[in-house]
């Protein structure tokens, strides 16, 4: 039962410290002296966390439970509320608006949308490369001559892609500072073309099986809208071209057959793309919110359904997950599908190019219609979605052959 004021004020200590439970998590603890503390527990990121909500009588069971309240709505933003009173108090000290303060601020909120790996390597790179130059500085202060004297330092001892990154997360930061009131501009976007161009493309990254296990690790985690972290599980499973799968219709899509049949937008023929287990239990999972409007995934402004989802949502979400534009992209995925099929699951490339709807034509020059192959399409399909489940899964992957 939820506890009382009365209960509360007649509370007496014991040998021993004594929880009252009261609801959702809080609880006041009566240590043996007779202090009584209001604690609040929670899990965060898989992990217990206990937060400290004031001591009675200064604090009431009103003024607790408002405080709980608080707590559960950041909990409900993906927002470690032990966290975020952390980074007030070290916003409230002298070096209130310092570039290390509020980076590390920026980070803290950044963690709960990020795999592990990916918010280490961040911090890592602002503790090592930016903080011992740029950390006591005020933001408001920071010059774009000096923010690009600190990415020199990284490129001069050839870490140009490392100069990049940096400059990108310098970026993030400064435009954090400006909608929290605590800076005026960022001189990040006055380094445009300072640093030396970097040697080839990051576009092909996600070709590489290591690489895409992590980005199918972080989509299972995306805190985002269901619709998105739907398509974004949907888009390796089928990979057509990105605009395909943000026009996908329901009536198109036959759950029962495990298909879907539209028409290919780079050659505008008809085509088919047979849907593993993995991508119908997707679709059913989805279908209940989306499946009384026309498309699959819609916009966000349209409830009625009547809107595809916008081109950069997607991207977006890639983003919020700490993926930079240089390391993925949806259209990523038909290359990986691509090499990997051949290269590793030793699938035919004709039934790799059907499945990409490509403009494959027979020896004397005619089109194939859209279900030639389309038995050994199947079972390329379902074979890719079980190896992209290995992947995720963080099975040891064959290395891919390094072209001439």
């Amino acid at each position: 039962m939820p506890l009382s004021d009365t209960a509360v004020r007649n509370a007496k200590p014991a040998a021993k410290p004594v929880k009252m439970a009261d609801a959702k998590g809080l609880y006041l603890l009566i240590a043996p002296a007779g202090g009584k503390w209001w604690r609040l527990d929670y899990r965060f990121a898989g992990k217990r966390k206990t937060l400290s909500m004031g001591t009675y009588p200064e604090t009431g069971l009103k003024g607790a439970r408002e405080k709980r309240d608080e707590a559960r709505k950041l909990l409900a933003q993906g927002i470690d509320p032990g966290e975020q009173r952390k980074a007030m108090k070290a916003a409230q000290g002298a070096d209130a608006g310092s570039f290390e303060v509020i980076a590390r601020e920026w980070h803290a909120k950044q963690v709960p949308s990020w795999m592990e790996k990916h918010a280490e390597k961040v911090l890592t790179r602002m503790e090592k490369d930016l903080f011992p130059w740029l950390g006591a500085r005020q933001i408001a202060e920071v010059t774009a001559p000096e923010l690009l004297a600190v990415l020199r330092r990284i490129e001069n001892r050839g870490s140009v892609e490392t100069a990049y990154r940096a400059l990108q997360n310098c970026g993030q930061i400064f435009r954090y500072a400006i909608a929290t009131g605590r800076a005026g501009r960022d001189p990040s976007a006055d380094l445009k073309g300072a640093l030396p161009p970097r040697r080839g493309g990051h576009f092909s990254a996600v070709t590489e099986p290591k690489q895409a296990g992590e980005l199918l690790r972080a989509i299972d985690v995306y805190r985002g809208t269901f619709p998105v972290q739907c398509a974004l599980k949907l888009a390796p499973l089928v990979f057509v071209r990105p605009g395909e799968l943000r026009s996908a219709e329901w009536a198109h899509i036959d759950l029962e057959a495990a298909e879907w049949r539209y028409t290919a937008t780079k050659t505008d023929t008809p085509h088919i793309v047979p849907l593993a287990t993995q991508a119908v239990e997707i679709l059913r999972a989805l279908h209940p919110l989306t499946g009384h409007g026309r498309y699959v995934f819609p916009s966000t402004r349209t409830p009625n359904g009547f809107r595809q989802m916008s081109e950069v949502a997607l991207l977006a979400a890639l983003r919020r997950m700490g993926f930079s534009k240089d390391e993925v992209t949806v259209h990523g995925f038909r290359a990986l599908a691509r090499t990997v099929l051949d290269e590793v699951l030793g699938f035919r490339p004709e039934f790799i190019e059907h499945q990409l709807a490509h403009a494959v034509r027979d020896p004397n020059g005619r089109a194939y219609n859209r279900t030639v192959h389309l038995p050994e399409r199947r079972k390329m399909m379902q074979a890719w979605a079980d190896y992209l489940d290995g992947l995720k899964k963080g099975a040891d992957v064959i290395p891919l052959r390094k072209k001439a």
